[in-house]
């Protein structure tokens, strides 16, 4: 087939929905599909980039595409990672199934157009997240949602979900409960081959002044306004709790952004210098070094912005169990490698971190061959690029 995929963003920007479109279009290349990304020109912000300017330096450049082609197309307009591609309608002449990711602000709307004067051209949709805000943008976001958002995912011959829970508490809800023929429930994939279980890397540990003996937690996100959800004041509090209450492990943040100076600053207010590194943003290439330095990874989101949870996906695949909050979608992927917490509660946060380290240590590789095997079984990204063939498939035929 001749597949379009387009996404707002897409590496080597550090976000989740990109890097999803970006193993996707590799593993349906690699079935011998003809596949392009459709992404704007701009992949991060010049803000970002001057945050990290230091760590982009330091490591290997990002992810490049093998069996798949990206066009980047030059916006009329952006902010932050909405852009409007008026070429996009032309782009899209040709293919066999146009894939767009949602949201998509500025460009989602075109696509819907250009399915209303091609209606024999397949559309199908996924629904990656709902978009929350406050303030004014929180009113553009309700406002787009009530007009724009049931006309674009209406216009799709089929939509995909990372969960069906998820669809079932998210914004889209109404359009589940009134079209559930055109949902399907496909969760998001992991790189098996990328990310496994590996000995701990002793020189990475002592690069940071870290110890590899004492219990290490990770945290993998983006630490710009745009993921302003993931948690991280949560997460400094609830180690704040624990080094309160004498316990006191290692936790390595990997993100960057314009609020990771903020956190960084509320890490040092609240004393934990000792226990914290932020290592900013790294390339793809040393990652899983990250992982396979971690007993345990910690995703503390706050709200339904965070949909499905790329890491913990990346982090079970390592052989690490995770630690996440309990919100649809999340809670769903969570689950199957560990454990879920009340969202936006650095006590219930700090209990079952502890609770974790506090297990018999024999119990660890058992639990690392678990989640690793649950990883294999059910996220490893053939199967999932075939059931999404099967939707393709199945609207070619209508």
């Amino acid at each position: 087939m001749r597949i379009a995929h387009i996404v707002c963003s897409y590496p080597p920007y550090f976000g989740g929905m990109g890097n999803v479109v970006f193993q996707l279009a590799e593993e349906q290349g690699r079935q011998g599909h003809q596949v392009t990304v459709l992404t704007p020109g701009h992949y991060e912000t010049k803000e970002i980039a001057a945050q990290d300017a230091p760590t982009q330096k330091k490591h290997a450049p990002a992810l490049q595409e093998q069996m798949h082609t990206v066009k980047r197309l030059a916006p009329s307009a952006s902010y932050g990672n909405a852009a409007r591609l008026p070429q996009i309608t032309k782009e899209l002449d040709g293919y066999d199934i146009v894939h767009l990711h949602y949201p998509f602000f500025g460009t989602a709307n075109m696509v819907r157009r250009f399915k209303k004067k091609n209606p024999h051209t397949p559309l199908v949709v996924t629904y990656h997240m709902d978009t929350r805000a406050t303030g004014w943008k929180g009113l553009v976001f309700a406002l787009y949602n009530k007009f724009w958002m049931p006309r674009i995912l209406k216009s799709a011959d089929a939509l995909i979900g990372s969960s069906l829970d998820y669809i079932q508490h998210s914004q889209a809800a109404f359009l589940y409960a009134t079209h559930k023929q055109k949902w399907h429930g496909i969760p998001f994939g992991v790189d098996t081959n990328r990310f496994m279980p590996r000995e701990k890397p002793d020189a990475s540990f002592a690069e940071l002044g870290l110890d590899p003996v004492l219990p290490t937690c990770i945290f993998v996100g983006g630490m710009d306004s745009a993921h302003f959800f993931k948690g991280i004041p949560i997460l400094l509090k609830a180690l704040y709790l624990l080094k309160k209450g004498g316990m006191h492990p290692q936790m390595i943040l990997v993100g960057g952004g314009n609020r990771r100076a903020t956190f960084e600053a509320q890490a040092k207010a609240l004393g934990l210098s000792d226990m914290v590194r932020f290592v900013g943003r790294v390339s793809d290439a040393s990652l899983p070094t990250y992982y396979n330095m971690a007993d345990l990874l910690v995703l503390p989101s706050t709200t339904a912005g965070e949909a499905f949870g790329m890491v913990l996906l990346e982090a079970m695949a390592s052989g690490v169990p995770v630690l996440a909050s309990d919100i649809p979608g999340v809670r769903t992927v969570a689950q199957d490698g560990g454990d879920v917490v009340p969202p936006r509660s650095p006590g219930a946060l700090a209990e079952a971190i502890a609770a974790f380290f506090s297990q018999d240590i024999e119990s660890f590789v058992p639990r690392m061959h678990a989640v690793r095997a649950i990883a294999e079984q059910k996220y490893a990204w053939g199967p999932i690029a075939a059931q999404i063939e099967a939707v393709y498939t199945s609207v070619i035929k209508k």
